[in-house]
């Protein structure tokens, strides 16, 4: 059986509860998949300044559940953490935003992101370039700088973002679309039968990807052991070189 983590890295519950929704959808037989809320944090993160403290957070959750997963997602559109947990944790690590991209890139030439607020439109921007994939994406489709995600995906909002998605299609020329953003998991099966091109939710596409990724080879990197002061035990055992045999959980 094959063990994936999910991490909510911001604190909404109602976003956990949609990610997780999404996820569990995406596991496929001998998959299991649990999902989790950062244990501290912002309601939503939508600035790079929010990514430096959602990653934080989120680190100290893939750490302390470490040894309990066999591969781990990052359900936040940035993907903060992503290089730390690649390196530290022994075991693949994906974010939603490099899932969805690569995804979309293999479901058509040029890809369209959509997204509540143009807030993020910087770090979405990052991520694309760190991913090679900054001339695949053929634009983005947001809402005004200072909105930010609903709690809950009415019919005003699903509208708003139909349009979006139509505009990208349309005007921009994407041949498929990501949703971005780890509040619009689970929206991609409710708009398809409107939309002529594929859509793409992150979350889906990284449990997917991570279901695939544990089974090859092992993702250890050595490091040398030093001393970190003031955070968790979980994330100071990080840097102390320790290792977990498969199985094997952190002592609190």
């Amino acid at each position: 059986m094959t063990r994936i983590l999910v991490v909510n890295g911001n604190t909404t519950e109602a976003v956990t509860q949609r990610i997780a929704a999404a996820a569990a959808g995406a596991a496929l037989p001998g998959v299991t998949v649990e999902t989790m809320t950062a244990p501290y944090g912002l309601p939503l993160i939508v600035s790079r300044a929010d990514w430096l403290v959602g990653g934080v957070a989120t680190l100290e959750a893939l750490a302390a559940r470490r040894g309990t997963y066999d591969a781990a997602v990052i359900a936040v559109f940035g993907d903060p953490a992503l290089d730390a947990a690649k390196e530290l944790l022994g075991v693949p690590v994906l974010g939603i935003s490099e899932a969805a991209f690569h995804a979309a890139s293999m479901l058509g030439r040029r890809f369209g992101v959509v997204s509540f607020t143009a807030a993020l439109k910087p770090m979405f921007q990052d991520c694309l370039h760190q991913h090679g994939l900054t001339a695949r994406c053929a634009g983005f489709r947001m809402g005004p700088v200072d909105a930010s995600y609903p709690d809950t995906l009415g019919e005003a909002e699903t509208a708003q973002l139909l349009a979006l998605v139509q505009q990208s299609v349309a005007e921009d020329g994407a041949e498929s679309v990501i949703l971005a953003g780890g509040p619009l998991a689970g929206l991609a099966p409710v708009l398809q039968p409107r939309v002529n091109v594929p859509l793409v939710d992150g979350t889906v596409a990284a449990v997917r990807l991570a279901a695939a990724l544990a089974g090859m080879a092992p993702v250890q990197r050595a490091h040398r052991a030093r001393s970190l002061t003031g955070f968790s035990p979980a994330v100071a055992g990080l840097y102390g070189g320790q290792r977990l045999a498969a199985g094997e959980r952190d002592q609190p």
